[in-house]
């Protein structure tokens, strides 16, 4: 037996409880499975939302184990990349939206969905990172592609008290930009400058659009969790060739945007889709995160860490914006 927190519906709603499961309970998850024992995952926005009931994350059938991320040692496999003993990484390819995910002491998840452990980084560490580290990684990795250099002046993050937000300011930091901060919470100040932030503007800035299709060349990057009319003020506002990688949706789904900064200043808006990212370049990002996020990133980083009976209440204060940094669910405590 083991424990699971598990999402059925109810009343015409979504009901979260802590339930005692057998192994045959665990759906099967094809010819790759890998057998895991779980030491820890994470709560995410989208989890939140899914816990809570509050968004259409959940697209496989109920009852369903939430949890986008996991990682775990592999108790067996039939994935020629994992053996007995090994630890694992598992975040997107629909854990915890379709397939069963990580909010459980056990777990079944088909070996192509799954990376190393990099050496270095302990089970915690990695769920400090979790969907939303790795996703601040993808996103400075996408802006060097793009040859957005620390020379070039100033990263503008936005978020960046959250999760993704907190962590993407550290690495840009570490990697020798030069940071600013957007936040809306002016506690979070002397967080953000302890993860590296040399400045760090309100969110109203951007909050409201542009004011023109072309603003002064501000950013020669930025990092956006939050969409909607932010990033459409961020396009307005980069520098000629500068970039801007996307992620987020909570300032709305709709961009109101023209075709002048791209035009005529050569612009590029970059989607980040840590969801279905292949496994090469996975592997890759979490190389990099074990080497570029220190110790001090790991204190600094406020990461607190629950339990699944937990998971409920930490995430309606999620979702209600009462949360710095990280959540990480022990599934073993």
């Amino acid at each position: 037996m083991f424990s699971a927190l598990v999402l059925d519906t109810e009343n015409g709603g979504v009901r979260a409880r802590v339930r005692q499961l057998e192994e045959r309970d665990l759906p099967a998850a094809g010819p790759d499975e890998v057998r895991l024992e779980v030491f820890y995952s994470s709560l995410n926005y989208k989890d939140g939302l899914a816990v809570t009931g509050s968004g259409q994350v959940i697209r496989g059938e109920y009852p369903i184990v939430p949890g986008i991320d996991l990682v775990g040692r592999v108790l067996k496999s039939n994935h020629d990349a994992f053996t007995e003993g090994e630890l694992a990484i598992g975040t997107g390819w629909q854990l915890g939206e379709v397939d069963w995910g990580g909010y459980t002491q056990r777990a079944k998840v088909a070996g192509r969905k799954l990376v190393p452990l990099p050496d270095g980084l302990s089970p915690a560490q990695a769920m400090t990172i979790g969907t939303a580290g790795f996703t601040a990684m993808l996103s400075v990795m996408a802006l060097e592609e793009h040859q957005v250099q620390p020379d070039d002046g100033e990263v503008v993050v936005t978020g960046a008290s959250g999760g993704a937000g907190s962590i993407a300011v550290a690495l840009l930091d570490t990697l020798g930009y030069d940071v600013v901060a957007s936040t809306g919470s002016e506690e979070a100040h002397e967080y953000l400058r302890g993860l590296g932030a040399d400045r760090i503007v309100d969110r109203r800035e951007f909050g409201d659009g542009p004011t023109r299709p072309m603003e002064s060349g501000a950013w020669a990057g930025a990092i956006d969790a939050v969409g909607g009319d932010t990033l459409a003020s961020l396009i307005a506002q980069l520098q000629r060739h500068g970039s801007v990688a996307s992620f987020g949706n909570a300032g709305g789904h709709d961009l109101h945007t023209t075709v002048l900064p791209f035009i005529l200043r050569g612009v590029n808006l970059l989607g980040i889709d840590s969801n279905t990212c292949p496994n090469d370049r996975r592997r890759t990002a979490w190389r990099r995160l074990a080497d570029l996020l220190s110790e001090n990133h790991y204190e600094r980083i406020r990461a607190r860490t629950i339990s699944l009976d937990d998971i409920p209440d930490a995430s309606r204060g999620l979702l209600a914006g009462q949360v710095q940094g990280r959540i990480v669910v022990d599934v073993q405590g």
